[in-house]
């Protein structure tokens, strides 16, 4: 049985809020990618500057976050759509915050975008990058902010206020035209020469992590005192393989053993609190409910 299906019979997990905007992948011209992430910003009602808790953000509004197979982590985070909602997976053994924030944000640009297109192609693959770029830093919010020399101090800093990765912001600078090729060239050589394309220097914030499934078995647990052991059995799973599905983060000795179960769809939302909708005994499990509640405010990194 599918977990995340199953779940979904006793917990109300957010509900779908995820625009279509399907563009052509015949051409590369035109502002589709920026549009739509524009539209998804304002749909979200997202406040000027940085993006906070990403993955969070994400599962508040019904998509679904999880951490693919140790197995199958040979790319960074692929996406897919169904009839209930979107799932993103995202590369368990990637431990880079800014790099993931980025996936997701890329991701989340081939779920908009890309409903019907083929997955891989050039075209798909740049659109999704501009959508993930104008997502996180917004051409108007930032265009002013960013040098147009490799000025590593300033880039540093709008990092840590956009929580986006260095060569992201140099990309960024030189697609809104702030920065020349050649600069921008000579910049990421400087990058590869240092060793920092895979690990940028400065402090490493801990990746954003799933959390509202592990919360809604927490709360089955407390409010009808159900163990882990006659949860597995109702979602008809081994013992072990639940364990691994609810935990909040991906283990590297587990981790293909958690796909046993999730293998068939199942997904991760997020929320900070949640309240039991129904407690009465003659409903097993109860059905809870799981919701962003205002408690739920993004992780300030400074």
């Amino acid at each position: 049985m599918d977990i995340a299906t199953a779940m979904e019979r006793h917990v109300e997990f957010p509900g779908r809020d995820l625009p279509t905007c399907p563009l052509s992948t015949d051409t590369l011209s035109g502002r589709g990618p920026e549009e739509a992430a524009d539209l998804l910003r304002k749909q979200w009602d997202l406040p000027p500057g940085p993006v906070g808790h990403l993955v969070r953000l994400v599962e508040n509004h019904g998509c679904l976050v999880v951490f693919s197979p140790m197995n199958n982590a040979t790319i960074d985070a692929y996406s897919f759509d169904t009839p209930q909602r979107p799932i993103i997976l995202l590369n368990p053994l990637k431990d880079d915050y800014y790099r993931q924030r980025f996936d997701v944000a890329h991701e989340l640009g081939h779920l908009v975008m890309h409903v019907d297109a083929e997955p891989g192609g050039r075209t798909v693959e740049d659109q999704a990058h501009r959508f993930a770029a104008e997502f996180l830093m917004p051409a108007e919010e930032i265009a002013d902010q960013l040098p147009s020399k490799a000025d590593w101090r300033l880039l540093g800093q709008l990092k840590q206020y956009w929580n986006v990765s260095l060569q992201a912001l140099l990309y960024r600078a030189r697609t809104l035209k702030v920065m020349s090729d050649v600069t921008y060239r000579n910049a990421m050589s400087t990058v590869s020469t240092r060793g920092r394309r895979r690990r940028e220097p400065g402090p490493q914030p801990l990746l954003e992590q799933p959390s509202l499934l592990p919360r809604a078995i927490e709360l089955l647990q407390v409010e009808a005192h159900i163990d882990e052991s006659t949860l597995a059995a109702e979602y008809q799973a081994p013992l072990g393989s639940f364990a691994t599905v609810i935990s909040r983060a991906p283990d590297s000795e587990t981790g293909a053993q958690r796909w046993t179960v999730i293998g068939y769809g199942l997904g991760n939302h997020t929320a900070p609190s949640a309240r039991a909708s129904s407690t009465s005994s003659s409903a097993w499990p109860p059905t809870l409910s799981v919701s962003a509640m205002t408690t739920l405010v993004p992780l300030r990194r400074d």
